[in-house]
């Protein structure tokens, strides 16, 4: 199989940069030079990796990797020339699979490109039913009984309740908008949502935290969104 490659940068003279150096691989590859035009081909296209810049016009990297997650779990890798710690680590923390500060160097892509396909597609298909049970810390989330016992004590949760701490423990670390949980969630697009979602936070929060105002779990990162902490 010929694994497919979209790579997006709003710098055309990179695209053609890493585009020569990716062909020379075999790759099967597609471009973008926004992320706009990033989620139109994900929608339509069978993909195996995402090469995404995060400063771009229309829509930038990390607000487009927030949409790509909502449905698909093909591996990022994210490029900017941002090298801080904390870029890195928020790039992560919504979901890339690996961070490359530029300048880089040729082989180094090469090289982080070939581990992630070679993840995706030996690991991509196995256990591709999940376990049913998740488990974060003390919270241990039943997903076929649709149950949550927190430090061994069963926790009452609304149906809303129940779809946002499954969301958040499915993927611990990951932080995740208010718009991407209420389209989750709700099934309806996210018009003023912030309140309604912080509202039930807040109200999970007074379930599974025993200090809610200084909570170990289910945190806020403050103009970004939520996150289950990872224990």
């Amino acid at each position: 199989m010929q694994p497919s490659i979209l790579i997006v940068d709003d710098d055309h003279d990179i695209v053609r940069a890493i585009s020569l150096l990716l062909s020379k691989q075999g790759y099967r590859l597609y471009t973008a030079h926004n992320g706009l035009d990033a989620l139109d081909i994900v929608a339509t296209t069978p993909l195996h990796l995402i090469l995404l810049d995060i400063m771009m016009p229309n829509l930038d990297g990390l607000s487009a990797l927030m949409k790509i997650r909502t449905t698909k779990n093909i591996p990022v890798i994210l490029l900017s020339a941002k090298t801080e710690d904390s870029d890195k680590i928020l790039g992560l923390s919504m979901g890339a699979d690996d961070y490359i500060a530029k300048p880089y160097k040729p082989e180094e892509l090469v090289a982080r490109v070939q581990a992630q396909l070679r993840r995706y597609l030996t690991l991509g298909s196995v256990n591709t039913q999940p376990d049913h049970t998740l488990t974060v810390g003390d919270l241990v989330y039943n997903k076929d009984e649709k149950n949550l016992t927190v430090r061994g004590e069963a926790v009452h949760l609304t149906s809303t309740e129940t779809k946002i701490v499954e969301l958040l423990m499915s993927t611990p670390g990951r932080i995740y908008a208010a718009e991407e949980i209420y389209e989750r969630v709700w099934n309806e697009p996210s018009y003023s949502c912030e309140n309604t979602v912080m509202v039930h936070i807040r109200r999970i929060r007074e379930k599974i935290e025993l200090n809610p105002r200084e909570p170990e779990y289910l945190k806020v990162v403050w103009g970004i969104g939520y996150k289950i902490d990872k224990k």
